[in-house]
């Protein structure tokens, strides 16, 4: 399967609105703007539930971090932590993508770019559900089209583009001035909330092969966190909980009046589960006719799988982008600038 190199835009499509979205199971990732600019990227949580599943504030005012949306006429809130919303789970299954609450995160992402029309819009999927060509047609069809967003706003969207998931990474990675791995081979490792993909890209060539997915992701490390967190201090800890103290940037949780530091146990689940995933990806690569060139790491659980990835290639280094939790929503952006 060849991969689109990114090149210069023309003078006459300059005007061109892009917009790349990566709608994951922990966070919203968009990268936008007109082609020729540079992207403006922006984060919200993936939480997303109809409005009547969310409680009001105590003190009566409105809820400054809800983000409304409609999907089929229902109304949603959008873009918050998953545990804000009541009777309502998160979905971690592989049919996400016809969810209901990824349609509103989608409908959210929209209104966010802040653009009513949009020339080109890309998105990704996980590895093996990218390689069934019905599934990808079917989200990309969805997305195509015009989308009552909220009651008084409607985007439409021209064209769609579909592709796996870390060759967003590796896009934004050749952007962010690396083109010396045009012609390597190269490994790129994408840890996510519900899955960790990766692929083998060589002369602008995916390599079906030796690419893949495994469920070992990052919220397993969580889990396995709770876990540990639970057996130390006498009391388990939502992984809700973790992801939204790492999401803020915090470095500890209250776990029964007492303050707990994460990175210890952040680093043993981590150290436990990492090796699992990495052992799948050399059994993968066995396929391989040469070895890798360069392995490149991308995406939001990066720092759980480092580690093990060095050990497991000491002689590459172990690349990471700017951001890497933007890196696949601004791949997929550069991707709708170069078509």
């Amino acid at each position: 399967m060849a991969i689109e190199t990114l090149c210069s835009s023309s003078s006459l499509e300059v005007d061109l609105n892009i917009l790349g979205i990566d709608i994951g199971y922990s966070n919203l990732k968009l990268a936008y703007g007109k082609k020729g600019a540079t992207p403006t990227t922006l984060l919200r949580p993936a939480g997303a539930a109809p409005t009547d599943r969310f409680s009001s504030r105590f003190d009566g005012k409105a809820q400054d971090d809800f983000l409304h949306v409609q999907v089929n006429g229902e109304p949603f809130i959008a873009g918050v932590a998953p545990d804000r919303a009541e009777l309502w789970s998160r979905s971690l299954h592989a049919d996400y993508p016809s969810s209901a609450s990824y349609q509103a995160l989608f409908h959210a992402g929209l209104l966010l770019s802040e653009m009513d029309h949009i020339d080109i819009l890309v998105t990704g999927l996980p590895v093996t559900q990218y390689l069934d060509e019905g599934r990808r047609n079917v989200i990309a069809e969805k997305m195509k089209g015009s989308h009552q967003v909220t009651p008084k706003r409607s985007v439409t969207v021209e064209a769609v583009k579909v592709i796996p998931q870390p060759v967003g990474g590796f896009l934004d990675f050749i952007a962010g001035g690396n083109a010396d791995v045009e012609d390597a081979r190269v490994l790129v490792i994408d840890p996510g909330f519900f899955s960790v993909d990766w692929v083998v890209i060589a002369e602008s060539d995916l390599h079906r092969q030796s690419s893949g997915t495994s469920l070992e992701a990052s919220s397993v490390v969580l889990e396995e966190a709770s876990r540990l967190i639970a057996k130390d201090y006498g009391s388990n800890v939502s992984t809700e909980k973790l992801e939204n103290a790492i999401r803020s940037g915090k470095s500890d949780v209250l776990v029964l009046g007492q303050r707990v530091e994460l990175s210890p146990y952040l680093d043993q689940a981590s150290r436990k589960v990492a090796p699992v995933v990495v052992e799948s990806i050399q059994k993968s690569l066995r396929k391989e006719s040469e070895s890798v060139d360069r392995v490149l790491l991308v995406g939001g659980g990066a720092t759980f799988f480092q580690d093990a990835l060095g050990a497991a290639f000491p002689q590459l280094s172990v690349a990471t982008t700017k951001d890497p939790v933007f890196s696949n929503a601004r791949g997929f952006w550069f991707m709708g600038a170069s078509l």
